[in-house]
């Protein structure tokens, strides 16, 4: 869509408005830079809120980008304020929350994709490796989510005993591991399938089931399980 510089969107035609757009084509049929601009409201006197949109979206490389930019950062843009930037703020977390209300406490994790955007979305953006656990009862509903383990740009020490003994503190029947690569390559290493075989070993002495093991990266999520590797 052609920017009407000079021109406030109000004096566009009501086909190029996108508040119009989105209730007449529906969301998914409006572009990242209209859709920024909903959220942001309005624009600044010489900047809409279309072309505000656009800016920040080639400033911070997408929509991702601008969600993962801090408030310091977004403030820092022309046009932008507390305000606006609060509102960002707020849109990422209820995208968060959105994705994290299908693993609250008492849901059932029927398949490897009832856990797999949950979790992309709790981990890519991490800067450093975090390991994670999802204990379950014996339906395979969510008890609790639990990050055990935090490292270094590149990995984690991973503590068996640890995950038994938080296993044990939640009342598991059975455990879901994830953990992230900050490299944004989500194929399994050796290590990581080494220290699934160790906690497996240590959970199955207390008779839990070990269900699977994710790696999370930029976008990607991969199954051990589907891999045959557990």
């Amino acid at each position: 869509m052609a920017l009407m510089g000079g021109h406030s969107i109000r004096d566009w035609p009501a086909a190029e408005r996108p508040r119009e757009r989105l209730f007449q084509a529906g969301p998914g049929q409006l572009t990242d830079t209209e859709l920024l601009a909903l959220i942001l409201g309005r624009g600044v006197r010489g900047l809409s809120a279309l072309e505000l949109a656009r800016a920040l979206l080639a400033r911070f490389g997408g929509i991702r980008g601008v969600f993962n930019a801090n408030p310091g950062e977004l403030e820092g843009e022309r046009g932008m304020g507390p305000g606006k930037a609060a509102a960002l703020l707020a849109a990422r977390e209820c995208c968060c929350r959105y994705l994290q209300e299908r693993l609250t406490p008492g849901r059932a994790i029927r398949s490897p994709a009832d856990s797999r955007e949950f979790l992309v979305a709790r981990l890519r953006d991490r800067p450093h490796e975090v390991f994670c656990c999802l204990f379950l009862d014996n339906r395979h509903r969510v008890l609790a989510f639990d990050e055990l383990f935090q490292g270094t740009i590149d990995n984690t020490t991973v503590y068996p005993r640890e995950v038994v003994r938080q296993a044990l503190r939640r009342n598991a029947a059975a455990v879901i591991l994830a953990h992230n690569h900050p490299s944004g390559v989500a194929e399994p290493s050796e290590a990581d399938q080494l220290i699934t075989r160790r906690v497996r070993g240590a959970l199955e002495l207390i008779d839990v089931r070990l269900l699977d093991h994710f790696v999370v990266g930029d976008g990607s999520c991969v199954s051990l399980a589907s891999r045959g590797m557990l």
